[in-house]
Order: C-alpha cells, then sequence, then structure tokens
C-alpha cells in the first residue's frame, strides 16, 4: 500500500528544488511474499507503442524483451496518434523556427537545449521511418504532404493518409520488430514495479496482464521503460483504456524523480458521443479550416485568442470547457473548410461520425475536453537517463523537458522518436561490446502464479478517474485540489493492496501535489485561484513521491 512518508518537505521546496542524483531515493513499500525470479541478458523494455518497437529496432542485434501488456499494436496511444510527426521537412522552414515554436507553445518552461536537440535531428528520423516503409503522404513531385497544427508558425506535420499517421507507423515498426530474431516479444504481461538496490534498478516485476498473477522478478543489465502516459487518470480521454499512468507510478514508488506531473495536456476536440475512450477529432481538422461553433452559431475563438481555432491547445481546451459549462455545446463545423473532402482525407474521423450517426458533410461535429497527453512524468536527461541507475525512459511516460508546460502539437512522436534512439544508443555504450554469446541469448519463458490479493474494484479506479476529471482537470483551484488529494488517500487506505491501482494512485498523488503546490497558471495548468502567470514561476518542477505524499497527507490533516 501507498504509505505516507517521512520526510517534510514544503509546497515551495517542492517547485524550486533542483534534481539530486545523490540522495536517498528508494521509497517503497517492502514486500515479504515469496516470489519466483529468472535472470536475462536481455534489455528489459516495458512498453510497446512506438518508442518502445524504435528502441528495440535501434538495440539490434542486441536481445531484447519487450513487455507488452497486449497484442503488439493494440493498447499503445502512438496507434491512436492522428496528426502525424513534426519536423522541418520544407526547404522554407528550419529546426530553428520549430524549436522557437517549441519555446513558445511550451509556456516558459521549455529547456532550449532539448528542442534544439530534437528539432535538429527530427528530419533524420522521418526518412528513417520511410525507408522502413512508412507510407507518408507524397506530393506529386515527391515531397512530403505537411499540415499546420496549433501553435505552429508552418505546415511542418508529416502525416499517413491524412489522419492515421500513428496506426501507420507502428504497423511498419512492429512489421520489423517481428522480423528481427535478436527482439522477443511478452504479450499479455505488464511491469508492474522495480527492483531497486542502492538506487540502482536491478530488475523488473512483471505480472499477467490481467492483474490476477503473483509478480515476477527479471532481472536484467538494464531496463527502457518506454510505457504510455496518464490519460486514463481521466474520466474523459482519449487514451486507451490500460493507459493510466501505472509506468510513471511503479518507477516513483521505487523512488525515481518525477518531473513537471501537473502538466496535463487537454485536448479541446475529442468527439462528444459517450464513448470512452473519447474518440479524437484530430487537429488538422482546423489547421485545414475547421471551425469551433457552440450551440448558438457563434465562433467563439475568434474572441479569445488572435489565432481563433489554432491558438495553443490549453487556450482552446478552456474555451471549450468554458461553453460546455454554459450550456453552449461545443462543436466543431468542418462543413465549409472541408465539405465532403472530410470522408476522404480524414478516414478515422469519417469513421468515428458514421459510428455516431453523424454527417459531418451536413452536420458539425459536437467535442468536448478530454485528458490527451502528459507533458510530465519520469524525469530524464540528454541520454533518456533516469535519477536510478541502469534505468532509461522513452515516449510519454518520460519528463525530457521538451514539453515544458504545453506540449506542441505533433511533437509527442517526434520526442518518442528521438529519444528510443538515444536511449537505446546509451543503454548499448553503457553495457559495453556485445558478447557473441548474448547473441543466442534463450528466450525467456514467464509462468506466473494466481494472485492472493484481490483486484481493486471497478467503482474504486472509477471514483479515481471521476475526481481527477472535477478537481484535477482543465481548471483547479486549492480546495478541489486537496480534496482530490483526500480522496486518493482514502482509496489507498480501502485498495493500495493492489499493485496496479496503487502505481495509479502514486501517479494521481505526484499530479494532484504538484498542481497544488505551484501557485499560478501556466501552460496546461490553470488554476482559478491563480489565473495569472508568475515570472518567478517560470521553471519546472522536480519532486519525488516522498514529497507528494508529504503534500497529500498535509491535505488530509488540513480537511479533517
Amino acid at each position: 500500500m501507498d504509505t505516507p512518508g517521512a520526510k517534510v518537505t514544503s509546497e515551495d521546496q517542492v517547485r524550486k528544488a533542483p534534481r539530486d542524483k545523490t540522495r536517498p531515493q528508494l521509497d517503497v513499500q517492502a514486500r515479504t511474499e515469496t516470489t519466483a525470479a529468472c535472470d536475462t541478458d536481455r534489455v528489459v523494455i516495458v512498453g510497446a507503442g512506438m518508442a518502445a518497437l524504435y528502441a528495440a529496432l535501434e538495440l539490434a542485434p542486441r536481445p531484447v524483451l519487450m513487455i507488452s501488456p497486449e497484442t503488439l499494436g493494440e493498447g499503445a496511444s502512438s496507434a491512436w496518434a492522428q496528426g502525424g510527426v513534426a519536423a522541418a521537412m520544407d526547404q522554407a522552414d528550419s529546426p530553428a523556427a520549430h524549436a522557437s515554436d517549441t519555446l513558445c507553445a511550451g509556456a516558459g518552461t521549455v529547456d532550449a537545449e532539448v528542442a534544439a536537440m530534437v528539432t535538429k535531428v527530427a528530419q533524420d528520423h522521418i526518412l528513417d521511418l520511410t525507408e522502413l516503409g512508412t507510407p507518408f503522404d507524397r506530393t506529386a513531385d515527391g515531397g512530403f504532404v505537411m499540415s499546420r497544427e496549433a501553435a505552429h508558425s508552418m505546415a511542418r506535420v508529416v502525416r499517413v493518409k491524412g489522419d492515421q499517421a500513428g496506426r501507420q507507423i507502428m504497423e511498419t515498426l512492429i512489421a520489423a520488430v517481428r522480423a528481427t530474431p535478436s527482439i522477443q516479444v511478452h504479450e499479455g504481461t505488464q511491469a508492474v514495479r522495480l527492483d531497486v538496490s542502492d538506487s540502482r534498478v536491478t530488475g523488473v516485476w512483471v505480472s499477467d496482464a490481467s492483474g490476477t498473477s503473483v509478480p515476477l522478478l527479471i532481472r536484467a543489465p538494464a531496463i527502457l521503460l518506454a510505457g504510455g502516459g496518464s490519460g486514463g487518470l481521466f474520466a474523459h480521454t482519449t487514451n486507451p483504456p490500460r493507459i493510466r499512468g501505472q509506468v510513471i507510478g511503479f518507477a516513483a514508488r521505487a523512488g525515481a524523480c518525477i518531473a513537471d506531473p501537473e502538466f496535463v495536456q487537454f485536448h479541446p476536440t475529442a468527439f462528444d458521443i459517450g464513448e470512452d475512450p473519447a474518440p479524437l477529432a484530430t487537429e488538422a481538422l482546423r489547421g485545414d479550416g475547421a471551425t469551433l461553433i457552440n450551440a448558438e452559431g457563434a465562433r467563439f475563438m475568434l474572441a479569445a485568442h488572435p489565432d481563433a481555432e489554432l491558438a495553443p491547445r490549453d487556450i482552446v481546451a478552456r474555451a471549450i470547457f468554458a461553453e460546455t459549462q454554459a450550456g453552449r455545446r461545443p462543436m466543431l463545423d468542418t462543413r465549409d473548410a472541408l465539405g465532403a473532402e472530410v470522408l476522404t482525407r480524414f478516414p478515422t474521423v469519417a469513421e468515428t461520425c458514421a459510428r455516431a450517426g453523424i454527417d459531418p458533410v451536413a452536420t458539425p461535429i459536437p467535442v468536448a475536453v478530454a485528458a490527451h497527453y502528459h507533458m510530465g512524468g519520469i524525469d530524464t536527461d540528454m541520454q533518456g537517463r533516469a535519477s536510478l541507475a541502469h534505468l532509461w525512459v522513452c515516449g510519454e511516460a518520460s519528463s525530457t523537458g521538451l514539453h515544458g508546460a504545453n506540449r506542441l502539437a505533433s511533437n509527442g512522436l517526434l520526442e518518442a522518436l528521438v529519444y528510443a534512439r538515444t536511449a537505446a544508443q546509451d543503454i548499448a555504450e553503457t553495457l559495453g561490446p556485445l558478447p557473441d554469446h548474448w547473441r543466442q541469448s534463450p528466450t525467456l519463458s514467464l509462468t506466473f502464479a494466481p494472485a492472493t490479493t484481490p483486484a481493486a474494484p471497478a467503482s474504486a479506479i472509477a471514483r479515481l478517474r471521476e475526481t481527477m476529471t472535477a478537481h484535477v482537470g482543465v481548471r483547479r483551484d486549492e480546495a478541489g485540489l486537496k480534496t482530490a488529494l483526500a480522496t486518493i488517500d482514502q482509496l489507498l487506505t480501502e485498495h493500495g493492496d493492489d499493485e496496479s491501482f496503487a502505481n495509479m494512485c502514486a501517479t494521481a498523488t505526484l499530479i494532484a501535489a504538484a498542481a497544488l503546490a505551484r501557485r499560478e497558471s501556466r501552460g496546461g495548468h490553470f488554476r482559478d485561484d491563480y489565473p495569472d502567470a508568475d515570472p518567478a514561476q517560470a521553471h519546472r518542477t522536480h519532486i519525488t513521491l516522498t514529497e507528494a505524499r508529504t503534500i497529500r497527507a498535509a491535505a488530509v490533516k488540513d480537511l479533517t
């Protein structure tokens, strides 16, 4: 069970404290169960999305074991990404301009060195994916078709079949992984915690993906976490059902430093059709001229921002949320801008409309705000290393400093690709030359015993998600954040023996505690009681779970 830590840390210290890799970070519950263990020479990659697949290919021929809860291609946020990959491919564009837009969108907390590095190599990754067979949309003369999305100064989002970039890139990478002998994929398995000794990660505990087995320890020379974000912690989300902050949570419970957890991006235009998760109406629609109107037919974004529908996502999200709260149902109108072309240029959107009985050629699409992307995550350096030795992180579970307080559209897939390669290369350099016998590293067979502790009921997960949406969502305040922390504390008391649920609650605690500590509004973090940005707080957050627990305990005390 997640229990309060003993270290007392003020909220201001949490926001200002630099990352300290020298202090002890271990902060997990002692375990007494007798559990089987196995050793492998393989690098273990936790996750099966774009970052995981790309890293596994980069590590070849070094033997790799991928831990995937689902069949490859299912349940990963990457496959659901519609917009594409941001990269300065046009001759009129440049990495410097892309980095500048990234800094601007990030609301003052982007790491400029990271932004420069990532945007500089973006084109290389597009070309590499092309060589692997990704069918990017091309012009008649062979150039790349690019879309303009929110907060970009020009069209630089490389896409596939209109709105199927994530799916098509994933299919390309999966085919390559399946054809690579050095990569073993263990499907139907989930990671639940890290094994740590003296601030060094020595292995990962895994269980059956259903959560009905006793965890098994896999000891390995290196662990790469490439799992998802935390969108599913909210009741309204565009993320796959299983993506609920578990990877961030178990890294935090092991003592890893977490960065920027309060910054959650809410996508403005999720379909409001009663589905969970909510299907996404890609931002590329607005890039191609679609407008936002309310039930009265008014374009409300004209008064909200000079860039109207192409304003930064946090501004658009709050405007849409305000229309929803006022009872003026917001809608995305593609009729004049796209007409019948919406059905052919955006097949995923067309499919969702057909399923919901909506004709976008004749009728606006109802939309609502939904948790979409977590800018925060496990703190990583320029090589993808976490604060715990022999632990690397890439993809949405990481926080590299690229996104700051507000991710620039389509920079997510780019970051996943760049850091997957960077982390893989650093792992290879850290482990040294590959011995000949490792090339024939045996496959690992995992057998799980039935669990002895019950899983948290669906009602507990639903209450956690509803609490996060109500109090830690698009608009926040002190009273609501303290209520959320107290509710999380109660849920842990009742159901914290469930390892997966404890991981969810750890991430939820980090988000709410850091949001309570940041007394200002910036990017994806908006406080009704502190609506303005404070220049003195234009810096990143670094926090451990011990520190977040202390804030949670204080909130519980204040409410009792």
